[in-house]
Formats: C-alpha cells, structure tokens, sequence
C-alpha cells in the first residue's frame, strides 16, 4: 500500500445569476447543462427520473487528461429545498474532483456559489491542478456565469407574457 500526502487545490467563486434557485437548480444537471454550456457532451447518463438526482451517475469526456479520456461523474446531493448539489467527478488515473454548488436569494436573481476540490491521482493530474490557479478559475466561473445567464435571458424573453 502507498499512502502519500494529496496534490490538491480547491477554489470558490460566487457567481451572479439572473435567475431564482428554482430556475437554475434544475439547469445543473447532466441532460439539462446541454442547453446552454457550449461543449458539454455527456454520454451515458443513469438516472430514475431522467434528469439529475442523488446517485445519478454520468460520463462525459476529460480533454484535459488527453484524447480519449473519460470522466464518470455521480451526484452526492441534490437538496431543492435548500438550493444545494454536490457532484463528484473521477477520471481513472489522472483526478477526483469534488463540486459542490450553492444557490442563495439575491435582488436580481440568486448567487451561485461555486467550489471545485482538484486532488491529482498521478503526475499529469499533479501538473494540472498546480497549473490551476485562481485567475484560471476565475476565467472559468465566468464563462459558466455569462453562458448560463445568457440562456436564462434567451429563456425568459421566449416565454408568454
């Protein structure tokens, strides 16, 4: 047995959205996240209800840890009442990473707040999550933030007065 002490780093960001936390929890799952963030393709999805719920486990590929890499994510938690998901995503060999998201009240809409756990699981995961500083996430959380807000206005402008 090798025990050893984790490369990890965890970073939080609160994002800003334009819509209430009934709108948006449902938007953080695996079939409904096709609707507006560019580039997610999930493949297998299992899942009681067809959308996210605690123990729904999905794939989806991890470029980041070369072509052909696959991630199998489950969801820990998804609380609707209190606006919470926490998801937990493992690529063989490379990392686990451990998402939690909270929704809270806020003027216009709610704030989203964000946490990644990176913890490398061999030396290209050890690269990644020492390269992953907080300007890159940053970058990252607003891109979410502006792709999920951007639906949210293309959503609501569609719909019936």
């Amino acid at each position: 047995m090798e025990v050893r002490k984790p490369v990890r780093v965890t970073h939080t960001y609160t994002q800003s959205i334009d819509g209430t936390a009934a709108e948006v929890l449902p938007l953080l799952c695996p079939v409904r996240e096709v609707e507006w963030a560019s580039g997610w393709e999930p493949g297998l999805v299992l899942s009681e209800s067809g959308v996210a719920e605690q123990d729904c486990i999905f794939t989806t590929p991890d470029p980041a840890a070369g072509p052909g890499a696959e991630a199998i994510w489950t969801v820990l938690a998804q609380d609707r009442d209190a606006g919470r998901v926490e998801m937990l995503k493992v690529t063989a060999g490379f990392m686990v990473v451990r998402l939690t998201v909270g929704l809270t009240p806020a003027d216009h809409g709610c704030h989203a707040e964000v946490t990644y756990a990176y913890t490398a699981l061999g030396p290209a995961g050890e690269s990644f999550v020492r390269g992953w500083t907080p300007e890159a996430y940053t970058a990252f959380m607003r891109e979410w933030e502006a792709e999920l807000n951007a639906y949210l206005r293309r959503a609501r402008a569609v719909q019936p007065a």
